[in-house]
């Protein structure tokens, strides 16, 4: 027998899920269906999240708990609806990535068992000149959401003395993620040098929280700011992302003022629909808060007179300009010298 499918109504679109019953969420017991489901009802923040970026599929089709297929390009096979953006990866090969300009398309991934999408941090149009600088902040072992917590706290401090508007979000897992706005006009590398120097800015404020160090091994019980989220190919979920728990959270954009009270586990797939419904996209606004990269610019220029430059790319990336040899610290103690 064929397997059973329902179709929803999307805008102009009939989009089919298939095997709508099968369970993706233990904890409550949320199917296939009821994930399609919750991204109609955050239709227009998840497709604001995604619009026009090439974006990365994190796929789980046998539910959360199931094994994570991470799909870079988008199926041969597929409406001829479905919209695709062309990237270059750092190794130098190319794909055509879902790119979302309606919500049919989110829910048509959805179908594929796409939990959470991962945009490029910039547009099809320009897609190496990224229109958003990201802040990734990434609890290590031995820390916690509450002290993810605490360092966006000084991160506000920082944006709001350079003149930032940032737009927070839980991460759905432990982590807590912050966007700014930014003009299309630097490439990768200097918007990563830009997030690097204000990730030290924020470890020099709060020096026995927060750590920019690449390496694990140095990193310690603290909370790390992950500057290399931006750098080309990197991606992190977006906002309405679920999260493959078997709670089904999701990536809750929250105002600075709820932040602090906030736990990840407040915003599920069970209880977003009725935050967004009262209050809508908390993110609505951030096309038109532009934020001016120069003062970070300086602040690179500041670093590198004191003599703090570069740090280590990840290890998919070729080597990069002015980065430091990359080697485990611990490693390169026991090279012998030259």
């Amino acid at each position: 027998m064929p397997s059973p499918f329902v179709e929803l109504e999307v805008g102009e679109r009939l989009v089919k899920v298939t095997n709508p019953d099968k369970v993706y969420f233990s904890t409550r017991g949320e199917t296939k269906l009821d994930l399609a489901r919750y991204y109609l009802s955050v239709g227009d923040g998840i497709v604001r999240a995604l619009f026009e970026r090439p974006t990365q599929l994190k796929r789980h089709p046998d539910g959360a708990e199931g094994e994570a297929i991470y799909q870079k390009r988008v199926p041969e096979k597929r409406p001829e609806w479905i919209e695709t953006a062309r990237v270059t990866f750092p190794s130098g090969r190319h794909a055509d990535e879902l790119c979302v300009t309606e919500l049919a398309h989110v829910i048509w991934a959805a179908n594929l068992g796409t939990l959470d999408f991962h945009p490029w941090p910039s547009r099809r149009a320009d897609v190496e000149h990224p229109d958003e600088l990201r802040i990734d902040i990434d609890p290590q072992p031995g820390t916690t959401f509450a002290d993810a917590k605490r360092v966006a706290l000084v991160v506000q401090e920082v944006l709001d003395e350079l003149g930032f508007t940032g737009w927070p979000k839980t991460s759905g897992n432990r982590g807590i993620h912050v966007a700014c706005r930014i003009r299309p006009l630097r490439p990768f590398t200097e918007v990563r040098r830009c997030a690097l120097a204000f990730a030290r800015e924020v470890e020099r404020r709060a020096p026995d929280l927060v750590t920019t160090a690449w390496w694990k091994e140095e990193r310690g019980e603290k909370v790390f700011i992950d500057y290399n989220q931006n750098a080309r190919d990197r991606t992190i979920a977006s906002g309405y992302s679920v999260r493959a728990r078997p709670d089904g959270t999701v990536s809750a954009p929250v105002t600075w003022d709820e932040l602090q009270e906030v736990e990840t586990e407040d915003f599920t797939i069970a209880t977003m629909p009725a935050r967004f419904a009262e209050l809508g996209d908390l993110h609505a606004g951030i096309d038109e808060a532009v934020c001016d990269l120069a003062r970070l610019v300086e602040w690179v220029e500041r670093d590198e007179r004191e003599g703090v430059g570069e740090a280590p790319y990840p290890p998919n990336f070729p080597k990069m300009p002015g980065e430091p040899k990359r080697v485990q610290p611990s490693r390169a103690k026991r090279e012998p010298e030259p």
